[in-house]
């Protein structure tokens, strides 16, 4: 373990933003890509004993993006932007096709790449002062991170459009209204509000929490018979298997389930 990959408990806790003004940290996100690569199946959360993936940071703005600075003053600027951009995608990729749910507190700015993994997270809690800005036309740039995927199926493409093409800074309100963020909290309790968050979820029934993320991954791409297929072949395995038995059994003995 890492000052980059922690876990307390059933909750394994992530870092990628390090550095002037928490830009994003490649040899972070190699590390955090590597572990979470190994939650990719509910099997493999289950034996680490992760329940939940918890984005957090040291501090400060949630995640400037990239690092501007050494983008301007690399020598083969387009060749450097891309060896980042494709260790970013590598950590998101693994990111959302980890098996259990992601939760993130997002302090301050989240700004270019920041905005991005927000978009990407599965539970978002905002603080009063949070902000997210797409960032990269004030530097000339078109988006990464998949923020041109993911922000017009959360807000819808009118919308996306706007905000990327007048690249639009959203307070929290503006979060909540559109669907990015689920949360808000004063900023003095973000944190441990987060953290509450992720814990709570981590004690949740693992299989069957996998189960809900991928349905909803999928459900913008394939038709309602495809969908309803596959809702009856994921609730039937859930009904099978442990976590189905303990939540049964606990329904009938009118108590808390134990699924761990």
């Amino acid at each position: 373990m890492s000052d980059a990959v922690e876990q307390e408990g059933r909750v394994l806790r992530v870092r990628v933003a390090a550095g002037r003004a928490n830009a994003l940290d490649e040899d972070s996100m190699r590390e955090v890509a590597e572990t979470l690569r190994g939650l990719a199946t509910t099997e493999q959360a289950a034996e680490r004993g992760v329940g939940v993936v918890h984005l957090v940071h040291p501090g400060g703005n949630f995640c400037a993006g990239g690092d501007v600075r050494s983008f301007a003053s690399a020598p083969d600027r387009a060749g450097f932007v891309k060896g980042v951009a494709d260790a970013f995608h590598d950590f998101l990729e693994a990111y959302v096709g980890s098996a259990v749910p992601t939760v993130a507190g997002v302090q301050g700015w989240a700004a270019g790449a920041g905005m991005s993994i927000v978009l990407a997270t599965d539970v978002v809690l905002v603080g009063e002062s949070t902000r997210l800005r797409p960032a990269y036309p004030g530097i000339g740039f078109s988006p990464d991170g998949g923020m041109s995927w993911t922000l017009p199926r959360i807000v819808g493409l009118a919308r996306a459009r706007h905000i990327l093409l007048s690249d639009q800074v959203l307070g929290s309100e503006d979060l909540l209204s559109l669907g990015i963020a689920s949360v808000l909290v004063p900023d003095e309790g973000l944190a441990e509000e987060a953290a509450t968050t992720a814990h709570r979820i981590a004690q949740g029934p693992t299989a069957a929490l996998g189960r809900i993320k991928r349905l909803l991954a999928v459900s913008f791409d394939r038709p309602l018979r495809a969908h309803l297929d596959a809702e009856a072949e994921a609730i039937s395995a859930s009904a099978g298997g442990p976590e189905g038995a303990e939540g049964l059994t606990a329904f009938g003995e009118k108590r808390a389930p134990r699924f761990h």
